[in-house]
């Protein structure tokens, strides 16, 4: 698994010991996000394609993702999910059985830069339980949400 170090600090013995420590490459803050999307990609390209356990279709509790077609289906019928929604419903495939906070959720689904004060997941976990099944994603009580599987 390829490693790239994001970091506040920019010295030259900085980068030297990350790189040294066994990162394949290192960026400092501030960065622009297509060039770490690039980054990526090249490291990804470098080590075969994927990154290991990265799967084209994620299944779950009757749910099916295809990564590649951005399509989705519940018991085999198809389900339109937007952007944002097929890629919390994939969040949450990917981790079954856990519990995930909405901060967490948060983070990967809309950014670091985006209000933790917001209902913005409350608001699309009721749209992936009207669209995938109310039993799909469960509330775990002061903690956040949980696919279950």
């Amino acid at each position: 698994m390829p490693v790239v170090v994001l970091t506040a600090r920019d010295s030259v013995g900085d980068t030297v010991s990350a790189l040294e420590g066994g990162a394949d490459d290192y960026m400092s803050k501030p960065f622009r996000f297509a060039e770490l999307q690039a980054r990526i990609r090249l490291r990804l390209r470098q080590t075969g394609g994927a990154a290991p356990g990265a799967e084209d279709v994620l299944e779950a509790g009757g749910v099916r993702l295809d990564l590649r077609t951005r399509r989705a289906s519940v018991d085999g019928a198809d389900v339109e999910l937007s952007a944002r929604e097929f890629t919390l419903a994939e969040i949450f495939m990917r981790n079954a059985g856990q519990v995930l906070s909405r901060e967490q959720l948060l983070d990967h689904v809309w950014g670091f830069d985006f209000d933790p004060g917001s209902n913005v997941v409350d608001v699309y976990v009721g749209y992936l339980r009207r669209k995938l099944g109310s039993d799909t994603i469960l509330t775990v009580r002061g903690m956040g949400y949980r696919f279950a599987t």
